[in-house]
């Protein structure tokens, strides 16, 4: 037979949790603070997230999903109908601005759409995009004040323009503008497509040029997400028979925007990313839970007579527990809206400290519906698992147990007692041993706060600034061409050589500790390769039937090796010095009598060797070619030609090395570079030389970089005359600081710190409310019975001190917990940081346990003796009268 006896449960619910007034204040502080942690963890998270694909969108140009580069336009269309895509925007590539004012400074000239426009932040602020049919241009006001031209409507200007490797001088009518984006690396000219035609055909340039990009379309879009996009792209190219992994007659490029944090997590969702993230999904959670479950553990434990007396009268189990169901969730209520609106105001206060301290994180506070939904998601179910178990146990009890019940554990029926001593460390740790689970938990909320603190700390101090330095700059400072600086710009040229007076400058300047000259390759120079080599190392870029074709076109030598570009080095012995030892030893190199080299192989960004880098073995003889003239050879006729521009159109060439001289080396060292001291490039074997060896052997004297140190004291004045220097005196020349990337590093770190710290907080807040309930509440049940025992002659500073040595076991076996936790998971954890970020060196410290143990070791002494003042000021006659 069913009662309809819900609304008699809902009411009977209320009204007991109308009786405990000062109990629901400490349940409602507990889920509120559990609504505050994941409310402003979700909105550090999600805002940190927002800012960083704004600022992303900005750096890498635009905030399309993806796009299909260097397409037709019959391609265009095809791909812009298909149904994935819900909006497309178009651009084509012209040139590049050239000249003087452009040295150090990336401007593409190019036609754009209007959603294309829009996309690429590119769409005029003032003014509009350039009208077909006209000389109309629109450009950033970076570009206008290197043309020294004012920002007005109808004013005239001319472009120096390299499209396609020809020069040209267009004069163009200013018809709009939009404020250049620092955080943007590119600035922009826009035409009109019909001006981008007309200058492609005056130069007689057809798409796709020579550069394999110039007048050629680049579609971008949009999809209904941003999961998922390279797999959309891929789909696509799939519909319409074309594919993006290897190079053919169907291969084109594709472009996933990795701004977007769906497009990074699609590609990157691992097994070890899902479990990392749900260990930290499984760290909030548990932070939640060991407050609120032992706030309605204490909560039944304390109300268990009047559970029992409820069973008496008929309750069943099943609606006790929808009691305390009921209770939490009217207690959730009240306090979840509070946790979410502190959690939000708390996140938004950090956030714009966090993101000051983060390199191209824009300071954007996330309001998102779904942080709000998801942090009282998580605050909900939590306080839902919480309740289960505490429900179950008021469920089970029995009306009997219920009015005998006190905190703890009942004697096993026949168990002897032993006699022992008694003294109040002996009563304060038997006191602990009553609820075994409770105490547990407890110690470890406390536990966890500790191994946060010091993960935080111990973190912070294993980011290692010399890995992260070296990784962009080998030494101080580093002065070479703007153009070699530049990102895309083209190989090191005679053009790009640092001039002598500018090194001259430098070291009269004084304070240089330290110097090299490197030395960069200008001329033609050849090593000679096995097939299966040339394939390995030029596969990534062509079919197996192009290679065939490639490998034909070469010259071999007598051994029937084939020719190949090789990529040389000269270094001074400062230089030399900054490289990286794989195996052997450079002193050789700087004997030029020697005619000893090194051979380059690569690493990756955790310093791990690729061993297929290079061919070369340590003790090898590499013959190098010096070529000092060529002959092109058609193919078909026969027919040598000594000049290219003599070479008949559509002519089948191969190059042949007329002039050359050949060199034998001793491979003494194998050596990985620094990515400061490198071309900047790759796709040739390198090799490095001493610099007088370099200078007699290639005949050309072209400086890439000039590398060195500060003395003591000297790398403010330093990097103050580099700046005005580069600024002034030569502004084609530019200057790397390791000053600039050490303060990026601090930058990291301090973050990494702040947001710790913040977490740390939280959760050590948690620890200590959970601490304090325990307190209360024990003290509370157990007033009775302290009170008895003041009755039979223990004095009221016994008492106390007691209590405090309760408080003290809490704290102290939390630390040992933390200690405990931090030593067997410490290295383990350490290890697997290690791998995944490449400037981390694992060390552990102990000082964080030490001190917030020490401050938990207060508060636990501090608490129990607040608590126990405040329950002692009525009688003790009074207190034995209390139910």
């Amino acid at each position: 037979m069913k009662v309809q006896n819900r609304a008699c449960v809902r009411r009977l619910s209320l009204r007991a949790l109308a009786a405990s007034r000062t109990r629901n204040l400490v349940a409602v502080l507990a889920i509120a603070l559990t609504a505050v942690l994941f409310t402003s963890l979700f909105t550090i998270a999600l805002s940190i997230n927002e800012g960083f694909q704004q600022a992303t969108f900005r750096q890498v140009g635009g905030y399309a999903h993806g796009g299909f580069k260097y397409i037709t336009e019959e391609q265009a269309e095809l791909f812009s109908s298909d149904p994935l895509v819900k909006a497309h925007g178009l651009r084509r590539f012209l040139g590049m601005a050239e000249g003087g004012a452009f040295t150090k400074d990336h401007v593409e000239v190019s036609w754009a759409d209007e959603n294309e426009a829009d996309w690429m932040f590119l769409a005029p602020t003032t003014g509009r995009l350039p009208a077909e049919g006209t000389d109309e241009a629109a450009a950033d006001t970076r570009v206008l004040e290197l043309l020294g031209v004012e920002p007005e409507l109808g004013a005239q200007f001319t472009l120096p323009i390299n499209v396609d490797g020809k020069l040209t001088e267009e004069t163009f009518t200013l018809c709009g503008w939009w404020e250049k984006d620092e955080a943007t690396f590119a600035s922009h000219v826009l035409l009109p497509e019909s001006r981008v035609d007309a200058i492609l055909d005056e130069l007689g340039v057809t798409p796709p040029g020579a550069d394999g990009m110039t007048g050629c379309r680049n579609l971008d879009v949009m999809f209904s997400s941003s999961l998922n996009i390279e797999k959309n792209l891929r789909d696509i190219l799939a519909n319409y028979g074309y594919q993006c992994d290897t190079p053919g007659e169907n291969y084109i490029g594709i472009g996933v925007n990795w701004a977007y944090t769906g497009a990074q997590l699609s590609m990157k969702l691992d097994a070890f990313t899902l479990l990392a993230l749900a260990g930290a999904l499984g760290l909030i959670l548990l932070t939640g839970y060991l407050i609120i479950y032992n706030v309605f553990q204490i909560s039944v434990a304390g109300d268990i007579r009047f559970y029992g007396l409820l069973k008496a009268i008929g309750t069943t189990p099943r609606q006790l527990r929808r009691v305390i169901r009921i209770q939490a969730l009217a207690l959730s209520a009240a306090g979840i809206p509070v946790g979410l609106l502190l959690g939000w105001l708390l996140g938004g206060a950090l956030v714009p400290v966090i993101t000051a301290r983060l390199n191209g994180v824009a300071p954007v506070v996330s309001a998102n519906p779904a942080l709000f939904a998801g942090a009282a998601l998580f605050a909900l179910v939590t306080v839902l698992i919480s309740c289960r178990r505490p429900g179950r146990m008021a469920g089970r009890v029995s009306p009997v147990e219920a009015v005998r019940y006190t905190e703890g554990r009942a004697p096993k029926p026949g168990a002897r007692r032993r006699a022992k001593a008694v003294s109040l460390p002996a009563m304060a740790l038997a006191n602990l041993g009553r609820s075994r689970g409770k105490t547990a938990l407890t110690m470890l909320s406390l536990a966890l706060a500790v191994v946060l603190f010091w993960a935080t700390t111990a973190f912070a101090g294993s980011f290692d600034m010399d890995k992260y330095t070296s990784y962009f700059t080998a030494t101080d400072f580093i002065l070479a061409s703007a153009a070699h600086f530049q990102t895309g710009s083209e190989i090191f040229n005679p053009d790009q050589a640092l001039p002598e007076e500018a090194i001259e400058a430098v070291n009269a300047a004084g304070g240089v500790a330290g110097s090299a000259r490197v030395y960069g390759r200008t001329s033609l120079v050849q090593e000679f390769v096995t097939d299966d080599y040339y394939r390995s190392l030029h596969g990534r870029w062509y079919t197996e039937e192009q290679l065939d074709a490639m490998l034909r076109s070469k010259g071999r030598n007598e051994a029937g090796r084939v020719e190949d570009t090789a990529q040389l080095y000269g270094m001074e012995p400062f230089a030399l010095d900054q490289l990286k030892v794989l195996e052997g030893d450079l002193s050789k190199l700087n004997d030029p009598e020697a005619n000893c080299i090194a051979a380059v192989y690569s690493e990756d960004d955790y310093g791990d060797l690729v061993t297929d880098s290079h061919w070369v073995k340590l003790g090898d003889t590499v013959t190098l070619r010096y070529v000092e003239k060529l002959e092109y050879v058609d193919t078909n006729t026969g027919v040598a030609y000594s000049d290219l521009t003599e070479v008949p159109a559509g002519a089948d060439l191969v190059e042949r090395a007329v002039e050359y001289r050949d060199v034998d080396y001793t491979v003494t060292a194998l050596v990985a570079v620094p990515n400061a001291l490198d071309y900047g490039y790759f796709g040739a074997d390198e090799f490095v030389m001493g610099a007088e060896t370099f200078l007699r052997d290639t005949g050309t004297d072209n400086v890439m970089y000039y590398a060195f140190n500060a003395g003591e004291g000297a790398v403010d004045g330093l990097e103050a005359f580099l700046q005005n220097y580069t600024e002034n005196v030569d502004p084609t020349l530019d200057y790397e600081s390791k000053a600039t990337f050490a303060a990026e590093f601090e930058s990291i770190r301090q973050m990494f710190l702040l947001l710790g710290g913040a977490l740390s907080f939280i959760v050590a807040l948690v620890g200590v409310l959970n601490f304090f309930n325990a307190i209360v509440t024990g003290i509370s049940s157990r007033r009775r019975e302290l009170a008895m025992l003041e009755a039979v002659g223990m004095t009221a500073r016994q008492l106390r001190a007691m209590l405090a040595l309760e408080g003290l076991g809490y704290t102290l076996g939390a630390a040992a917990l933390a200690l405990a936790l931090v030593a067997l998971a410490g290295p383990a954890l350490g290890a697997a940081v290690e791998r995944i970020v490449w400037f981390f060196t694992f060390r552990s410290t102990l000082w964080p346990v030490a001190a917030l143990g020490a401050a938990f070791a207060v508060l636990g002494a501090a608490i129990p003796l607040a608590v126990s003042r405040t329950a002692s000021r009525r009688s003790v006659v009074d207190r034995l009268r209390q139910e």
